[in-house]
């Protein structure tokens, strides 16, 4: 369990956390969304105890930030934006290190690194320096590194940078294979899809605070509830316009071209809050007014529409210090 309340932190006059509250429990995965300087690197330093509290209150796997950071770091996995490797030693003796300072008898430490080993696909390169690894080898060590201790809580920080697609894929397969392993995760991340595709809450933060906190699903429907309904015809129907406009239901409804273009009379677009009464009705019109329908399209807010919204949208009141 993942739980904080009334995180803040302040460097100077300058309010890098404000106020933040969030809850992750057991078997699940916390998204944080957000433009660079939105503050959650800064989140996820609290609440791994690296920087310390201004204000607030937060525990992870049962022990508080504030007053036990170093029983906090011991059960958790940190994967950082930058790995932070010790390049010159090979990626055993890298990994044993780490299983030593966590406690880990040696047996212990041997078979986890075999199995990340084998996971990671690093098995050839285990008595090579880190040194000459690319991005995505180093990241791969670092997610091993965070995993040797099999940690209760995970916080991940653009956990996929530097991997190849395949490689994305099995980091993104795991991290659903630790969800479902009843571990607490916190994945920051730039990439929406990856984003909507693993959380099951997602939190859109800008300046510190968090905007916006809900599973995918509610997010797209807080951003616009309506359906966008676009109507491709074979021919033009001077008509189709028209007939869309008086479906009760229907809010907006247009041609998806200009007047002199030839999209004009065959391409048309509506809204609508009840496309599955709706969209019947609209075939059944257009289809009694001689239109030949090639194709129907749905398409709702995307959650890339409703992050974009919040993080542009101009503050209500002034700036809080």
């Amino acid at each position: 369990m993942i739980e904080a309340n009334g995180l803040c932190r302040r460097f100077g006059d300058v309010v890098a956390v404000d106020e933040v509250s969030l809850r992750v429990p057991e078997g699940t995965i916390l998204a944080l969304l957000g433009p660079n300087g939105a503050g959650k690197t800064t989140i996820v330093r609290l609440l791994t105890g690296v920087l310390a509290l201004t204000a607030g209150r937060a525990t992870v796997a049962g022990y508080d930030v504030g007053s036990d950071p170093a029983a906090v770091r011991s059960r958790i996995g940190l994967v950082t934006d930058v790995p932070g490797l010790h390049e010159q030693m090979t990626v055993s003796a890298y990994l044993d290190f780490f299983g030593s300072i966590y406690g880990m008898s040696r047996a212990t430490r041997t078979r986890r690194i075999d199995e990340l080993a084998s996971f990671f696909e690093l098995e050839a390169h285990r008595r090579e320096r880190m040194v000459g690894f690319s991005k995505g080898m180093k990241q791969k060590v670092a997610l091993a590194r965070a995993l040797l201790h099999e940690p209760a809580a995970l916080f991940l920080d653009e956990p996929t940078s530097g991997l190849d697609p395949l490689g994305a894929r099995s980091v993104r397969e795991m991290i659903l294979g630790l969800k479902h392993a009843r571990r607490s995760l916190i994945l920051c991340t730039h990439d929406l899809d990856e984003a909507e595709r693993l959380s099951d809450q997602i939190a859109i933060l800008r300046k510190g605070r968090i905007l916006a906190c809900g599973e995918p699903s509610s997010l797209r429907a807080l951003g616009s509830p309506e359906t966008t309904v676009q109507i491709e015809l074979a021919a033009p129907c001077p008509t189709a316009l028209d007939r869309l406009r008086a479906i009760d239901g229907v809010t907006v409804a247009s041609t998806r071209g200009g007047v002199a273009d030839p999209l004009a009379l065959t391409a048309f677009e509506f809204r609508t809050r009840q496309p599955t009464e709706v969209n019947p009705r609209a075939i059944e019109r257009l289809v009694a007014v001689g239109a030949r329908i090639i194709s129907v399209t749905c398409t709702t807010r995307t959650l890339e529409d409703v992050y974009a919204a919040a993080v542009t949208a101009r503050e209500d009141g002034p700036e809080r210090r």
